[in-house]
C-alpha cells in the first residue's frame, strides 16, 4: 500500500524535474526495452475520515450497495474497453490485440470479487448496525482480507487485490474520485509501490514504462507489461523516494534506473528505443541460431484476438478466458467455436486444458477452501473432483480439430506423476487427439521427464511455477524476486534434464513460461536443448535476433557456464 505521508502525483511538464548528476537504482528487469521521461508516482488511497453519526442506517446500507455496484461496473467497463480498443501503445508495440484479452480477464476477475454477495452482505450488516457507509465497507473488506490471508498461497496474494477494491469502494462512498492512474496529459514513467491488476490493465498510451518498489518477475505487472511492450522494472528499492518530475531512464532488461537525466538525454534514449523496435520489427522468418539450428518461436494467447503474424504457431493457448466470470461452465458448442476460431488461423496450436485453482480461482467450480491452495487442487488435479469438466473440454477440442482439419496438440497443466500423464493421454487419444503433452511445473515432473515422455508426445515447461516450487518462493513476493530469476542454476538444470530426456526420446520439449520471451535467456534455453519458445507476441522479434546472433555451440557453452 502506498505511503500516505508522501504527496500524490502532480502534473509536471516534461523535463521539469531535477537534472543533477546521474545516480542509479537497481531493480529486477521484467520487460525488455528502454524508456526515459519524467516520473510520476501513483496516487495513494483515500484517507478514511473519523466515523460520523448515522441517522439513517438504511441509507448507509444503500450507499454500500451502490459503491460496490459502481466498482463492479467500472471494472467491467474497463474490461470491455480492453477487449474492444487496445491502447495506442499496444498498437505501436504489437500491431494490435496482443495482451488485450489477458488484461480484460484480470479486470473481469476483479469485478467478480467486488460483486461477491458475502462481501455485500457483511458491509450492509455493518451499516444497518450503525456504521457509516465508508467504515462499513472498510471493515467488511478487512474481514475478507484476513480470511484470504489465513488461507495462504495465492489466495493470500489476492488480499492485495481486495485492498485495491476497498479503496475504490470507499472513495465512492465518500464522494471522491476512485484512486487510480495519473493523467498528466504528457508521456511519463509510472512509479508505484506496487500496481494492482486493475491499474496495470488500464494503462494508457501516455505511460512510457513501469517501475515498482515491490512485485516479482511473474507478477501481473510484469506479465501485462510484457504483453503491452512496456519496459518494466520491479522490486526497485528507493524509487518511491524520488520526487515527482524527476527525469529517469528505465532499462527493462537490466533492471537499472538512472536518475538526474537531462531532457535531451531522455529524448535520445526514447529515439534510440524507437529505432531499435522498428529494426527488430523488420525482421522475419523462423527461429534459428546463426548456424541454422531451429528453435520454434511460438505465441502465448488467450483467444484468437491475440494472434499476431511473425511467429510459427501457438505454444500456449490459455483456455481459462472461456471460463471466467461465469456461474456455470461454457457449453460444448461454445468451446468448439472458440477453439475452432484459433485452429483456423494458426498452423500449430498447443491447447492447455483448463488451468483452474490457486492463481485462477473459478467460483462456478465450487472447489472448497484450502489451507495452502498453491499446493492443493489446481490444474489437472481439478479432474479428481470434477472429471466432467475435462471430458467436455477434450470433446470440444477434438470436435474443433475435426471441423477445421487441424491436428490438435493438447497438454495438461500441473502434471506431477507418470500415472497422471498416462491417464490424461489415454483420455485425449480416445477422442482422436493426435498429439498429447504434459506441462512441467513441479520438480517431480522434471525429475521424471524421461518416464513422462514414454506416455506423452511432448513436454512444455512452465518456468513461472517451476521456479516457485523449486525455490519454495512465492511468485508475488518482492523480497524473494532473486530466487524467481529464471537464470538460477537449479532451475536451468531442471530445464536441461527435461530437454535431455526429449532428445533421448526424440520428442519436442518447449518452454512457455515468461522466461521464453527473454532475449538474454533464450540462447541459454536453446543451448540446454529446448526445441521451442512460446511468448507474448511483442517478444518475438528480440528473441529471434538473439538466437540468430549465436551458433548452437555458443549457446551450449553459455548454458554450461550458467548452470555451473
Amino acid at each position: 500500500m502506498p505511503d500516505l505521508s508522501r504527496p500524490g502525483p502532480r502534473t509536471v511538464p516534461p523535463g521539469a524535474g531535477p537534472a543533477g548528476s546521474a545516480r542509479r537504482l537497481a531493480g529486477l528487469g521484467v520487460s525488455q526495452g528502454r524508456a526515459a521521461g519524467p516520473m510520476i508516482r501513483m496516487a495513494g488511497p483515500p484517507a478514511l475520515p473519523a466515523p460520523r453519526p448515522v441517522t439513517d442506517p438504511a441509507a448507509e446500507a444503500a450507499t454500500v450497495a451502490k459503491a460496490l455496484e459502481a466498482v463492479t461496473a467500472d471494472l467491467n467497463r474497463r474490461a470491455a474497453a480492453a477487449r474492444s480498443h487496445p491502447s495506442e501503445e499496444q498498437d505501436r508495440a504489437t500491431g494490435g490485440r496482443a495482451g488485450a484479452s489477458e488484461a480484460a480477464e484480470i479486470l473481469e476477475a476483479l469485478a467478480m470479487m467486488a460483486e461477491d454477495p458475502m462481501l455485500l452482505e457483511e458491509a450492509e450488516r455493518r451499516a444497518l448496525d450503525g456504521a457509516d457507509a465508508a467504515h462499513a465497507l472498510d471493515a467488511a473488506f478487512a474481514q475478507h482480507r484476513d480470511a484470504l490471508a489465513e488461507l495462504g498461497g495465492y489466495l493470500a496474494e489476492r488480499a492485495a487485490d481486495l485492498d485495491d477494491l476497498k479503496h475504490r469502494a470507499v472513495a465512492f462512498a465518500l464522494g471522491l474520485p476512485m484512486p487510480g492512474l495519473p493523467a498528466p496529459g504528457h508521456p511519463y514513467v509510472l512509479v508505484a509501490e506496487d500496481l494492482s491488476p486493475a491499474d496495470t490493465a488500464g494503462l494508457g498510451p501516455d505511460v512510457l514504462a513501469l517501475v515498482t518498489e515491490r512485485g516479482g518477475p511473474t507478477s501481473h505487472t510484469a506479465i501485462l507489461a510484457r504483453g503491452r511492450g512496456l519496459p518494466a522494472v520491479v522490486a526497485c528499492a528507493g524509487v518511491m523516494d524520488l520526487p515527482d518530475g524527476t527525469v529517469i531512464g528505465v532499462d527493462g532488461g537490466t533492471g537499472e534506473i538512472t536518475t538526474g537525466l537531462t531532457a535531451e538525454r531522455a529524448a535520445e534514449i526514447v529515439a534510440g528505443e524507437r529505432a531499435e523496435r522498428a529494426r527488430l520489427a523488420a525482421g522475419s522468418g523462423p527461429g534459428r541460431t546463426a548456424d541454422g539450428h531451429p528453435v520454434k518461436l511460438l505465441l502465448n494467447i488467450g483467444s484468437a484476438k491475440d494472434l499476431r503474424p511473425g511467429a510459427e504457431g501457438v505454444g500456449l493457448f490459455r483456455t481459462e478466458f472461456l471460463f471466467l466470470d461465469r456461474t456455470g461452465a461454457p457449453s460444448f458448442e461454445e468451446q468448439v467455436a472458440a477453439y475452432a476460431e484459433v485452429f483456423e488461423q494458426a498452423e500449430t496450436v498447443i491447447v492447455r486444458t483448463l488451468d483452474a485453482g490457486t492463481d485462477k480461482p473459478l467460483p462456478f467450480l465450487g472447489l472448497p477452501a484450502e489451507p495452502n491452495p498453491a499446493l492443493g487442487v489446481r490444474g489437472l488435479r481439478v479432474d479428481r473432483v470434477l472429471p466432467d469438466v475435462l471430458d467436455t473440454q477434450l470433446d470440444a477440442i477434438a470436435e474443433a480439430a475435426r471441423a477445421t482439419g487441424t491436428q490438435a496438440w493438447v497438454m495438461a497443466p500441473m502434471v506431477t506423476t507418470v500415472a497422471e500423464a498416462a491417464g490424461f493421454a489415454g483420455r485425449a487419444r480416445e477422442r482422436g487427439i493426435a498429439k498429447v503433452g504434459a506441462m512441467v511445473e513441479v520438480p517431480a515432473a522434471a525429475l521424471r521427464a524421461g518416464a513422462l515422455l514414454r506416455e506423452v508426445d511432448f513436454l512444455s515447461i512452465g518456468t513461472n511455477d517451476l521456479a516457485q516450487y523449486t525455490f519454495a518462493a512465492d511468485r508475488q513476493h518482492s523480497e524473494l524476486a532473486d530466487l524467481l530469476d529464471p537464470r538460477q542454476p537449479a532451475l536451468l538444470q531442471l530445464i536441461g534434464m527435461c530437454a535431455r530426456a526429449g532428445r533421448e526420446a526424440g520428442k519436442p520439449v518447449g518452454v512457455c513460461g515468461e522466461a521464453a520471451g527473454d532475449p538474454l535467456l533464450a540462447p541459454l534455453l536453446a543451448g540446454l536443448g529446448v526445441t521451442s519458445l512460446s511468448m507474448a507476441p511483442v517478444c518475438v522479434p528480440a528473441v529471434r535476433e538473439a538466437l540468430a546472433g549465436l551458433t548452437l555451440g555458443e549457446c551450449r557453452r553459455r548454458a554450461e557456464e550458467a548452470v555451473g
